[in-house]
């Protein structure tokens, strides 16, 4: 087991009671509409965290559909979204026994109060407490320092350029291996490893999971490259509850060509368990 620190808080929210909770709530306008206000606290400069978008649409997906628990969700980014008034329209696709599939789109206006399509997805949901316990993986959980020897955003002088509103929603201890881009000489190896909760010490939770592959720095960054890095698009697969206590994110980048790449991640629980896995197509700024 990797050696972890609970994240300090004064008073640790619970799941279903916390900052990322409520930014996250819908609210049913009618069968499959949901309404929802996107907060300024989870954006990268002006636009809004493409994790806490999915975790938006896989709240929606988790009150139209039988099943709560998403085990895979594959969404593409047509445009930014926004903080402000959304709505959200599902479609339930299929309902069986042990799965449903549904699809979701996020819609903002325009200045002349037309609909604009932010997102849509593709998810397929079901119950992660009636799986079956056994596991045959030859994954192995990052091995990076612990959480005291590895650095976050408050550990610098100043805030990094590009700093975003989100990082003060998020428990980000990073790799020091995977630094040296903050300190102008970057690694060129396209990895980003970090430990990771809410900073309000809420628990991990399967909608969470889908902000956490989503919440890391970009490994463009330790490439070389700077600026903003938008998904094109983005697949989770949830593969199990996470315990409690910190999660550990494993990000790699093997291939940047014509202006795009990939980013793998991997998140491990408390318990060295692979609790969710996502691979993106990311568009990158080549100056």
């Amino acid at each position: 087991m990797g050696e972890a620190a609970t994240a300090p808080a004064a008073v640790r929210a619970t799941i279903g009671d916390s900052e990322f909770d409520r930014d996250t709530a819908v609210t049913r306008r009618a069968p499959g509409v949901y309404d929802i206000d996107l907060s300024g606290g989870w954006t990268i400069i002006s636009a809004v965290n493409g994790g806490y978008l999915l975790a938006v649409l896989g709240r929606a997906l988790a009150d139209a559909l039988p099943h709560s628990d998403p085990f895979t969700i594959s969404a593409h980014y047509l445009t930014a979204s926004q903080p402000g008034p959304a709505v959200i329209r599902t479609d339930t696709v299929r309902t069986g026994r042990t799965l449903s599939t549904g699809q979701a789109s996020l819609f903002q206006y325009d200045e002349e109060g037309a609909e604009v399509e932010r997102i849509r997805v593709l998810a397929s949901y079901g119950n992660l407490d009636t799986l079956p316990d056994d596991v045959r993986t030859t994954a192995k959980p990052p091995a990076f320092p612990p959480m005291d020897q590895c650095f976050g955003p408050q550990d610098g002088p100043a805030p990094v350029s590009g700093s975003s509103a989100i990082a003060d929603r998020l428990m980000l201890k990073l790799d020091p291996s995977t630094l040296g881009w903050a300190l102008g000489a970057p690694s060129g190896k396209g990895e980003m490893r970090s430990w990771f909760g809410l900073a309000d010490g809420r628990d991990a939770d399967p909608l969470s999971l889908l902000l956490a592959v989503d919440a890391l720095p970009p490994t463009a960054f330790e490439i070389g490259l700077k600026g903003w890095v938008p998904t094109v698009e983005l697949t989770v697969h949830v593969r199990a509850r996470p315990a409690p206590g910190p999660l550990r994110v494993s990000i790699t980048t093997r291939n940047l060509a014509g202006g795009f790449l990939e980013e793998d991640a991997e998140v491990w629980d408390s318990e060295d368990r692979l609790v969710a896995q996502s691979r993106q197509l990311a568009r990158a700024r080549l100056s």
